[in-house]
């Protein structure tokens, strides 16, 4: 029987070979599966590997790597454990894989067909909407540029004060039938209509660009430049001990150079956080021209505050009054076990209309379905 500290040992390695592997493997299961084996029979296999299944595995499409990294790494054999049958066409991939190339998936099997692409469970697209922004690497962060930029285009809309001709709008266009009468004597044969059209909302986005969001700017910085490629009415500010306008530097077609603009724009990147002096000086700055009236104010922030929480709050509530909505995207709020504790993020909630997490490509999806459907004023 193995020591306590071998055990440890073994689950801790195991524990990375899954995460080199592309499963999303934490400190938080790692812990778990060590208690899930204090509570079993350690010379059974079908327990442990159950137990550590349980702990490790979250999706069903991770459940095949897992089991080839089960028994390479405890039975030291290139067979899986009895207990679960595969699927008649299988695929034999390796375990310590790149996340770049399990994206294409080409079985290592020398039986297959050259240049054959398999699918491993899921498909790229969908193993990469799920991974975590603080875990992707350079060429997987290139790879959702496309995916991000897509999800950029869908803009809030409100309703124009102008109208436009529409065969089912609500009001008679009295000049366009007064022109039309003319060709019929005078008889206004001919009756359009028109109503008033959409026209995309103003919005504001605020990113935290602080040095506990550093491994979420990047991906969030790709987020901002779609959006404001999208047209006007879009406004673009980075904020770590000061505030910083990115709008004129994210106007460039090119990802990759906005992004290095960026980081020598603004000097204060990867420093302090100060929530509320930097929402002050927009208030100060860009409120008084009316920027926020009646815009979408977008902020992404973790929420750490290092100065007084209480100025969090009274510059959220100036900004609120103004806004037509506010949505606060916290990356942390990702994570099923993260509660609202830091000062800032507390101070700010009362104010804050949708709070959403930005933590993966999903939850953009998700922001992009909020953005589009704000039809009320601060509606919950």
């Amino acid at each position: 029987m193995a020591s306590g500290d071998a055990i440890v040992g073994h689950v801790v390695t195991f524990g990375r070979v899954l995460h080199e592997a592309g499963l999303e493997i934490g400190p938080g299961r790692v812990a778990d599966a060590l208690r899930a084996l204090d509570a079993v029979d350690l010379a059974r296999q079908e327990d442990v590997y159950f137990s550590l299944r349980q702990t490790l595995v979250s999706r069903q499409d991770e459940l095949d790597l897992f089991d080839r990294a089960f028994s390479a790494w405890f039975l030291r054999a290139p067979v899986l454990p009895p207990v679960r049958s595969r699927p008649a066409a299988d695929v034999v991939t390796r375990v310590a894989e790149s996340p770049t190339d399990r994206l294409r998936t080409r079985g290592d099997d020398e039986s297959e067909p050259d240049g054959d692409p398999l699918e491993l469970g899921a498909s790229g697209h969908e193993l990469l909407r799920d991974k975590d922004f603080a875990e992707l690497s350079g060429d997987e962060l290139r790879h959702l540029r496309t995916l991000i930029a897509r999800l950029a285009r869908t803009r809030p809309t409100r309703l124009s004060r102008r109208r436009a001709a529409d065969v089912h709008g609500a009001s008679l266009d009295i000049r366009r039938m007064i022109r039309r009468s003319l060709r019929t004597g005078g008889d206004p044969v001919d009756r359009p209509l028109r109503a008033r059209k959409d026209v995309p909302r103003k919005l504001v986005v605020l990113c935290d660009v602080s040095g506990s969001m550093d491994s979420y700017a990047r991906a969030l910085l790709l987020f901002l430049h779609a959006v404001v490629g999208t047209g006007r009415g879009v406004e673009a500010f980075a904020f770590g001990t000061r505030l910083s306008r990115l709008t004129p530097v994210l106007a460039t077609r090119d990802p990759d150079a906005a992004l290095e603009q960026c980081t020598e724009a603004v000097v204060d990147w990867g420093s302090g956080t100060r929530i509320g002096a930097s929402l002050r000086q927009f208030n100060e700055t860009y409120g008084r021209r009316a920027l926020s009236r009646g815009a979408i104010v977008l902020i992404v922030s973790d929420g750490w505050e290092r100065e007084d929480p209480e100025l969090v709050g009274r510059e959220m509530a100036k900004l609120a009054r103004a806004a037509y909505a506010v949505v606060w995207v916290n990356p942390l709020k990702g994570n099923p076990q993260y509660q609202p504790l830091a000062g800032g993020m507390r101070a700010a909630l009362p104010f804050v209309d949708r709070f959403l997490p930005g933590h993966n490509l999903r939850s953009l999806e998700e922001l992009a379905a909020v953005l589009a459907g704000i039809e009320r004023r601060h509606a919950a």
